[in-house]
């Protein structure tokens, strides 16, 4: 069932989504080649506590960290450890905190040092592929507008979009009705109305749509090893369009 949120609810999740962005920020400024993805589970884990908040991954479905950590061809749910990134590496970073009972999610993806300008249109087209899908999020359309805007934009520059990860419905749960595919029809669909959370996240891979997971049963990869890039938000959707709950200030944050 999709819940439309009350005023204070959505005022809980903004403050949820505040936290996920301070973390981001943190994670962005620590993010250099020689640090490990464990030391940057840490730093966002403590600025989520340091708020009031929990982390939102931590022991969900026994994942055993605060943050997906995704480097180079790693679609989502990389598992933080030792791992020291690289320059010319790019990593994809998920975030989610739980605030008085209610969640906030968003994930950014990363250069390491210098990277090649295939990553770095990689990452450009993805993070642009978001925002044209939220230009359709505003009520009276339907999910379907998000979703074919984000795979149209994605495929007309080349890329590929994985079909067996969506967005979601996000609330007291972290994920909710309705899931969000990253491709579809325009016009069909869940008919968008105020006060509805959604999480929408594109992910994308440079070269074909297949992945495999590996045998944590958490991490994902493209199966071709072709790179890949996740970017993703949190919104309301208002009375004429959307609200971003999961705001962050670094370099490249959140417009066209």
């Amino acid at each position: 069932m999709i819940t439309l949120k009350s005023q204070p609810e959505i005022e809980t999740m903004r403050e949820a989504g505040r936290i996920v962005g301070l973390a981001h920020e943190a994670i962005a400024k620590a993010i250099r080649p020689g640090i490990t993805t464990l030391e940057l589970n840490a730093i966002a884990e403590k600025v989520i506590r340091d708020h009031g908040a929990i982390p939102s991954f931590l022991g969900y479905g026994g994942f055993p960290a605060s943050i997906c950590a995704s480097i180079n061809n790693v679609l989502v749910h990389g598992i933080p450890d030792h791992t020291r990134l690289k320059d010319g590496d790019i990593i994809s970073i998920d975030i989610g905190a739980c605030y008085k009972g209610y969640h906030g999610d968003s994930a950014w993806t990363h250069a390491v040092g210098e990277i090649s300008d295939e990553a770095k249109n990689l990452m450009k087209i993805t993070r642009e592929s978001l925002f044209v899908g939220l230009q359709q999020a505003k009520p009276g359309n339907r999910l379907g507008d998000i979703c074919h805007a984000i795979g149209e934009y994605v495929e007309s520059h080349g890329y590929s979009v994985p079909v067996d990860y969506t967005g979601h419905g996000i609330g007291t749960e972290m994920h909710e009705e309705p899931a969000i595919p990253n491709y579809g029809k325009a016009g069909r669909g869940v008919l968008l109305k105020e006060g509805m959370t959604l999480a929408i996240e594109p992910m994308v891979h440079a070269g074909k749509p297949q992945t495999r997971v590996l045998q944590d049963d958490w991490t994902v990869v493209s199966k071709d090893g072709s790179l890949a890039a996740h970017y993703e938000h949190t919104i309301v959707i208002t009375s004429t369009g959307y609200e971003i709950l999961t705001v962050n200030h670094f370099e490249g944050g959140n417009a066209l």
